[in-house]
């Protein structure tokens, strides 16, 4: 979290056992707020030094931060879980409540937005890319209209966020 915190704590004897105890604790946010000093501190490194950095390790850091960043989205989860056995899968809240055959389905139907998304913006045309906030608002209407004919309300509750 964004808060860094500073703690008192005070030795606590129980049971004959010496346990540290937390008594006080004094949040800064100093931390963020340098943080974002150095972000925005960032913007005079445009036009010349930032220039000095190559593209190709650029591209490497993002792909580096998108990689890492995998493991923490419900789809990407879902889409490992598509290629894993069902007595391996994790105890996750909605792999209890949803059945394999339904999470399946809609990650798959995710995957297929995904991949129209990706076609719109990373089409070659620029007509065609220029489509890319209209196909965005299309996917709220297949969410709120399409989905739920196909799959429970209950389901989806379950499988579209960290309930």
């Amino acid at each position: 979290k964004a808060v860094v915190s500073t703690q008192s704590t005070g030795e606590h004897v129980e049971n004959g056992h010496l346990t540290e105890k937390v008594v006080f604790v004094r949040e800064t946010r100093l931390t963020t707020l340098f943080s974002h000093i150095m972000i925005g501190a960032s913007v005079f490194l445009i036009p010349y030094p930032l220039n000095l950095i190559p593209i190709p390790v650029l591209y490497g850091l993002f792909v580096y931060l998108g990689i890492t960043s995998l493991g923490e989205f419900q789809m990407w989860e879902r889409f490992v879980l598509i290629f894993t056995e069902q007595s391996l899968y994790p105890p996750l809240h909605y792999v209890r409540k949803v059945p394999q055959k339904i999470i399946h389905c809609f990650t798959l139907l995710q995957l297929l937005q995904l991949g129209a998304l990706c076609l719109v913006s990373f089409g070659g045309s620029a007509y065609i890319k220029m489509f890319f906030p209209f196909v965005i608002i299309l996917l709220m209407p297949v969410r709120e209209r399409i989905l739920p004919q196909l799959i429970s309300d209950r389901h989806l509750n379950a499988l579209d966020g960290g309930h």
